[in-house]
């Protein structure tokens, strides 16, 4: 049914032979030497020449500065599954591993090094401070590529990349010169997100918006009839206001529009326009506009020629000649705000004002809107290209639903500011000359010299080189073998929270430099993990964890099926910590299954017998095992990979471990020629289950599986596939046994009977396919043969068997009698409610239908606890 061909290493692993495997499973003496063990043998290298088809996944990069949480730990046991099965599969494998400069985050590590020591960055100047970060990221830097190898993750190390490495800086350069040459790269003034204290422009990932406590205060601007009043709660930047804006049908303004106001505390008078950006609804239908500090203002600005006016320098501090000059932004707004208070221009206040204010998500510091002078990628065109490669079907979105957002952000994608005012990064390519010359100058080119020339001082956007990551990492602009072979990838598996930021932008650059040919065939995107209740985890409120906690406590693998568990396709994954312990117990059942299997000679050597050598339990597992396999292989190629972890949890544990390892106990102990089948079929079924469990708990899978078949490692060899085989007839007719049993053990509960506690029975298995399982279902119901003392005092028909049971002297029966009618009385009293309730038209009439359905389930509920009950009642002996 499947190859294990495979030879025995020279050097196999501790505890090949089954007497010396321990008895209980330790994730810590096995996970670090085993990882090590597969990368050394070089399982996860892949071979641009070789003649297999390919299968590539690039790494989301994460940052030079960042640690493994746990939602890297979520995504990466997911590629790391996938990339698993399809090397199994026989594919030429690529997982390819690196890591993001991060410009901001790491130059703050860098320059709070430096402060230490009363130093800043410009004490150092550039060159020498870059050097630093180097050095920094040479000594501290990665540490997340040590904590990937604890989770498992099976990447190419041989091709481990970095943003900042020579060939991908040579790709930067590449396509910033095309994109500028193809005038898709420009230089303009616009409002950008500023950091005061980074002293950097931010993209929008980099500012974290959250609800601050502020004052909206409500200014009278101009006087009498000519008067209007606007609400802000920025009151320090009216001194930069150039226009009130109203709606052009707002009847209250319309003898205004057109006309000029005064300006408190300014010797300035402004317009007032006219412009359908303003919500007429919305406080008093009248807005300030500071086109130099606000994005919508700056729109409308531009729409009405209206000049931007500066009111505060980098560091935010006030540059307005006047009172207020030099106080900082913070201290202006109150200063501001006295000063309006004392002209009684002050209509309204409102304290706190709750409003969502953006901070640096580095720092922290309150982000100022800015108009600066930055470097902008021209998107439109760019992002239409990437529109239609989802629209015409080259590129699937999984889940489907999430297409919607992702065309939300391209169909509507505002230009992109690439500029960063940092020294850590890819330094723009820019030359500026004595006499305004501008030149751009690619990586193969000498730039211009001379009196006068310099380069342009800033940095590229970490999200400029990391939009190159699935070809930039692959050797382009050289056309080399690994380009050829593993371009384009097949699937970008990522957070739902970064369509914008990465996989956007991934795409307009893939489909620009590679002609058109998109970077991945399939984008499969995630949920956030988030705590056991559903909230986001955060250090504040200490429900942030570390992954690696759970990893020592119980072992990478229970982590790994943890998270696999929960992945829906884009829904967010609810994890706790008694789920990890849950997954720990599926990796010790695995473990003392196995044992098991090699204590009473399970093997996986020669053919499997024929269907008519085999018990009927045999044909049954094998016919599920069957379709197992294809159940999961649909499952994986559609990333259900919460369902496939589920269909092999109950596949294992239920199937597996509590029905088929027990009713083979029966013919094991038997001997003889069916023993000896049955043991074949035993090793066949935890070899193919090791090998489906393989990709998602690989540390556990891999050590027994290489005992159990004496082969080299589930990593190298194949996927199990379906036979085919089916038993409808073995599977119908175990289905039966299963009923018989649980139906017995559900009474014998019932009765307050012990799991281990012995009975007399008696078992009619006349004219069902049972009889020949008669040992068996009196091994696991603990049913003894009767002796002519028996005395029948329960009897219970199930599938066409009876079951009689001799429960005198094994229970209370004075007891249980009054617990039954305890019980009994309070179901009856629930009836009655429920029914009282049901029958009243004039509850009915008023009651929501959902309410109603409550209330119905509560009486079906109750009538069946009181069939059940006097059923037990009844078989109860009599006293």
């Amino acid at each position: 049914m499947t190859d294990t061909t495979n030879q025995r290493p020279e050097h196999s692993y501790p505890g090949d032979d089954a007497a010396t495997l321990p008895t209980t499973y330790a994730p810590a003496e096995v996970e670090g030497e085993l990882y090590e063990r597969w990368v050394e043998r070089g399982y996860f290298n892949a071979d641009a020449k070789s003649e297999k088809p390919a299968y590539t996944i690039v790494i989301p990069p994460p940052n030079v500065t960042g640690a493994l949480h746990l939602g890297h730990a979520f995504q990466h046991t997911l590629m790391d599954a996938l990339t698993r099965r399809k090397r199994m599969q026989g594919f030429e494998t690529l997982w390819l591993p690196g890591m993001d400069h991060a410009g901001i985050a790491t130059q703050n590590k860098v320059e709070q090094q430096l402060a230490e020591s009363g130093l800043s960055r410009h004490d150092l100047g550039r060159e020498a401070f870059v050097e630093k970060v180097w050095e920094w990221k040479e000594n501290y830097g990665g540490q997340i590529l040590g904590q990937m190898r604890r989770l498992g993750d099976g990447v190419d190390w041989s091709r481990e990349r970095f943003t900042m490495d020579e060939g991908l800086s040579q790709a930067v350069q590449t396509i910033f010169k095309k994109l500028f040459d193809d005038g898709l790269i420009y230089r303009a003034e616009r409002i950008i997100n500023w950091c005061p204290r980074c002293l950097t422009a931010l993209s929008d990932i980099e500012v974290e918006h959250e609800e601050s406590p502020g004052e909206l205060v409500s200014i009278r601007y101009g006087e009498g009839e000519d008067s209007i009043v606007v609400a802000t709660t920025r009151a320090e930047t009216m001194l930069g206001d150039t226009a009130v804006a109203v709606h052009p049908d707002d009847e209250r303004y319309k003898h205004l529009v057109g006309r000029t106001i005064a300006l408190p505390l300014t010797d300035r008078r402004i317009p007032v326009v006219a412009d359908e950006h303003v919500d007429p609804e919305f406080g008093t239908g009248a807005v300030k506009v500071t086109p130099a500090h606000d994005p919508n203002d700056f729109a409308i600005g531009q729409r009405h020629s209206l000049p931007s006016m500066s009111v505060m320098d980098e560091h935010g501090v006030i540059t307005v000649h006047g009172p207020f000059l030099g106080l900082d932004r913070l201290e202006a707004r109150s200063a501001v705000v006295g000063a309006l208070r004392e002209q009684g221009r002050i209509v309204a206040e409102k304290r706190p004002y709750m409003h969502a204010v953006g901070h640096c998500s580095r720092c922290h510091t309150i982000v100022e809107p800015r108009l600066s002078l930055q470097w902008w990628v021209k998107v439109e065109p760019l992002a239409a290209e990437a529109a239609t490669a989802v629209r015409d079907g080259r590129v699937q979105i999984h889940p489907k639903e999430l297409e919607r957002r992702y065309f939300d952000w391209v169909d509507n994608m505002y230009d992109w500011c690439i500029s960063r005012q940092l020294w850590w990064g890819h330094r723009i390519p820019v030359w500026y000359g004595p006499e305004g010359q501008v030149v751009c100058v690619g990586p193969n080119e000498e730039p211009p010299s001379g009196e006068g020339w310099h380069q342009d001082p800033d940095v590229l956007d970490t999200w400029f080189s990391s939009a190159l990551w699935p070809f930039s990492t692959l050797g382009w602009p050289e056309q080399t073998p690994d380009l050829e072979k593993f371009y384009a990838t097949d699937v970008l598996l990522t957070g739902h929270d970064i369509i914008f930021f990465w996989v956007a932008r991934m795409m307009m650059f893939g489909l620009y430099a590679m002609d058109g040919q998109a970077p991945f065939h399939t984008i499969a995107l995630t949920g956030l993990v988030r705590d056991q209740f559903g909230k986001k985890m955060s250090k504040s409120s200490g429900t942030a964890v570390d992954p690696l906690d759970w990893m020592n406590a119980y072992g990478a693998d229970a982590v790994r099926f943890t998270l696999a568990r929960g992945a829906n396709p884009g829904a967010d994954v609810p994890i706790g910590e008694d789920w990890v312990q849950g997954s720990r117990n599926f990796c010790n059942k695995i473990w003392n299954a196995t044992r098991f299997a090699l204590m009473n000679g399970a093997t996986v050597d020669g053919p499997l017998p024929a269907p008519e050598e085999m018990t009927a339990v045999d044909r049954w597992i094998l016919s599920r095992l069957n379709e197992t396999i294809a159940e999961v292989d649909g499952l994986y190629d559609d990333y259900q990979f919460a369902k496939l972890s589920d269909a092999l949890f109950h596949f294992a544990w239920d199937e597996v471990f509590d029905w088929y390892v027990e009713l083979s106990k029966t013919t094991l102990a038997k001997g003889g020629a069916q023993a000896d089948a049955s043991r074949r079929v035993l090793g066949e079924v935890l070899d193919v289950t090791l090998r489906l469990l393989h990709p998602v708990v690989p540390f556990v899978t891999d050590t027994l599986w290489t005992t159990l078949t004496g082969a080299e490692s589930l990593v190298v060899t194949e996927w199990p596939k379906d036979s085919g085989f089916r038993d409808a007839a073995a599977e119908s007719e175990i289905a039966t046994l299963q009923q018989v049993v649980t139906e017995v053990r559900r009474f014998r509960s019932d009765q307050g009977l012990k799991p281990g506690q012995k009975v007399p029975a008696t078992l009619d298995l006349t004219g069902t396919v049972l009889a020949v399982h008669e040992d068996a279902i009196r091994s696991l119901l603990r049913l003894t043969l009767p002796d002519e003392s028996f005395s029948a005092t329960a009897s219970l028909p199930v599938a066409g068997a009876t079951v009689a049971l001799d429960l005198s002297g094994t229970i209370d029966v004075a007891a249980e009698r009054k617990r039954l009618a305890k019980d009994l009385a309070a179901a009856e009293k629930e009836k009655a409610q429920t029914t009282a309730k049901l029958g009243n038209e004039g509850f009915l009439a008023k009651a929501p239908d959902d309410v109603v359905a409550k209330i119905r389930s509560r009486q079906e509920a109750a009538e069946a606890d009181i069939a059940r009950i006097t059923a037990q009642l009844a078989s109860l002996p009599q006293a």
